[in-house]
């Protein structure tokens, strides 16, 4: 009996910056990154703001956390599905653009991304990680798809990193549209679908019988 509250306090412990982060994101997303205060987190988060700096050292490194435990791994675990994918590039594209979708459509780091664009002029340090994290890594997946895809004769010749941007723009839309507009739909604006069409129109687009047409 005595060697279970040593337990049950380690795993509280290890709980602790999961949870911080949550509370994090919430008042992140209420207040704003500027307006947010290592006061504020701590005390959404039912902590002392002592505790918050025993696993991270300013609010920079919680936003920067939050980044990475959601949409860098997001994207780290796509990067790796398409290291070992085998199908078609119609077939991989379609698979990383939903798995963003899925991101897009059920996660609530969904956020994030419109954050960085409110603050990105007060806070440039913030919004030059987002990019190396977020924008550089993304593109570059989509863009090596695209390579491979005109390599591989699927996709017709055409401009793989103005693609790459043309394949991310509408979910950008759908994230924002969540996360701004969606609260004044009279009814739920279908995200799935505007996905699904969107990936539909791209792959015609792309496809290597589609070269010369006018």
């Amino acid at each position: 009996m005595e060697a279970e509250a040593p337990a049950r306090w380690r795993r509280r412990k290890e709980a602790r910056p999961s949870e911080i982060l949550e509370a994090a994101l919430a008042v992140f997303a209420e207040r704003g990154y500027a307006a947010t205060r290592m006061d504020d987190i701590a005390a959404r988060a039912g902590v002392t703001k002592g505790t918050i700096y025993l696993y991270f050292d300013s609010k920079d490194a919680v936003f920067r956390s939050l980044v990475q435990e959601s949409i860098g791994s997001t994207l780290e675990t796509l990067k790796l599905g398409a290291e070992r994918f085998d199908g078609s590039s119609a077939e991989l594209l379609t698979m990383i653009l939903r798995g963003i979708g899925r991101f897009i459509c059920e996660s609530d780091r969904v956020v994030l991304p419109k954050i960085i664009i409110a603050e990105a002029g007060n806070f440039p340090s913030l919004t030059e990680f987002y990019r190396h994290e977020v924008v550089d890594r993304g593109l570059g997946l989509l863009q090596s798809v695209i390579v491979r895809g005109i390599a591989r004769g699927e996709f017709r010749k055409v401009a793989p990193e103005h693609v790459a941007r043309l394949c991310i723009a509408p979910l950008l839309l759908a994230a924002f549209w969540r996360t701004t507009f969606a609260r004044y739909d009279t009814s739920p604006h279908d995200l799935d679908g505007m996905i699904e069409t969107h990936i539909d129109t791209l792959l015609r687009g792309l496809a290597a019988q589609c070269e010369g047409r006018t």
